[in-house]
């Protein structure tokens, strides 16, 4: 329950941290500020977990990550060290796994395998070339096989809809609040300061807000000074069901990428639609993606479609997420942004938040992912 509460529905959490958004982004940085000692309260429109999060790939990895600016790899590289120990810790003390497996990716990228190895070596991230004889021994099911594809033994994945379930249970604690099916009106903005958030319920107060609402994030902030250039781009993915070893491989083609999981079911996605913020699914986009999966993988043409959905992804200039201070606007700050890395970009964004608002030294240089900072 609230730190105390005032006649006229007043909500008075001082000493605490608001969080607007329940998503990957959202729960970790809440996760990072209560491991801090900082209470924190958490607000979702609907259900924690249930958009993008919920709705991507997990690949622990930027697709085709030597085309993104050193700012995006700063922060994959510190997560992708960080994720098994993450994920071990959520396993244990909330009894679900997220199923993080470094099952290695694949890479079909024939022009770029100098540019490739060149971004491996600066970034200290094992990446080797292979030739078609090597890659018919990692993924015999695919239908052609190219000459040369770039080869990431070390990446992982995690299941989605488990790692946001297990980060759930993990804010169940003293200290935490979470509010489900709330939505945030308004910011509370006074003498140039955030003073909290007004929802249907009432006025919170808190010492600081941070908006971690992926999509929605440009919604609340467009008001503003110095609004971030988020957007939805939505994505459908299929997903099928097949016995385990039927894809062994993450394989990543053009946009379009195999993700096998440890079940044996193969999730296989996805488009790239400005809809705004329309997240049905279309049957051109499960006839286009079941085409493209089956013509890759054969194999697939003899297993059933168990699941065809639609996320919509918080797009911002060459992907590079907005992490940090309003700067003009005191103890309001801002961690989303993240398109198509969310899981990957997520435990290095939310220790980054928490430095900042903590105002402890940061893991990385902030600058980069500033409101105002130049992207691309």
């Amino acid at each position: 329950m609230p730190h105390g509460r005032i006649s006229g529905r007043i909500f008075v959490l001082m000493n605490r941290i608001i969080i607007v958004g329940g998503g990957v982004i959202g729960m970790l940085t809440a996760r990072e500020l209560a491991l801090a000692g900082i209470q924190v309260a958490l607000f979702d429109r609907a259900e924690t977990g249930r958009e993008s999060s919920w709705a991507g790939g997990g690949i622990v990895s930027p697709l085709f990550p030597w085309r993104y600016l050193d700012s995006v790899t700063r922060l994959a590289s510190w997560s992708q060290d960080c994720y098994p120990a993450l994920c071990d810790e959520l396993r244990t003390s909330t009894e679900v796994d997220p199923e993080f497996t470094r099952c290695g990716l694949l890479l079909i990228a024939p022009d770029e395998a100098a540019t490739a190895t060149e971004w491996g070596t600066q970034h200290r991230r094992r990446l080797e070339i292979v030739d078609s004889t090597q890659f018919r021994q990692l993924e015999p099911r695919a239908a052609s096989v190219p000459e040369n594809a770039l080869w990431m033994p070390t990446v992982g994945q995690v299941r989605n809809p488990r790692m946001v379930r297990a980060l759930r249970l993990s804010l169940q604690q003293p200290g935490i609040e979470i509010h489900t099916g709330e939505t945030v009106e308004k910011l509370l903005i006074e003498n140039d300061r955030c003073r909290g958030v007004l929802t249907a319920e009432g006025r919170y107060e808190a010492d600081s807000v941070v908006i971690c609402a992926g999509a929605w994030s440009s919604d609340l902030l467009s008001n503003l000074g110095s609004p971030p250039e988020i957007h939805p781009i939505r994505g459908q993915m299929l997903l099928f069901r097949t016995p385990p070893g039927t894809i062994s491989r993450m394989v990543l083609e053009g946009s379009r990428y195999v993700i096998p999981r440890r079940d044996g079911r193969v999730l296989f996605g996805s488009t790239i639609e400005d809809v705004g913020f329309d997240k049905s699914t279309t049957a051109a986009a499960r006839e286009e993606l079941h085409s493209i999966a089956t013509a890759r993988f054969p194999v697939l043409n003899d297993h059933p479609v168990e699941g065809h959905w639609a996320g919509l992804r918080p797009s911002s200039p060459a992907g590079v997420p907005y992490i940090g201070p309003h700067p003009e606007i005191a103890r309001l700050f801002v961690n989303a942004g993240h398109f198509r890395n969310g899981i990957v970009l997520g435990p290095a964004s939310a220790r980054l938040a928490a430095d900042l608002l903590l105002d402890r030294t940061p893991i990385v240089d902030p600058t980069p992912y500033g409101w105002t900072a130049a992207r691309g």
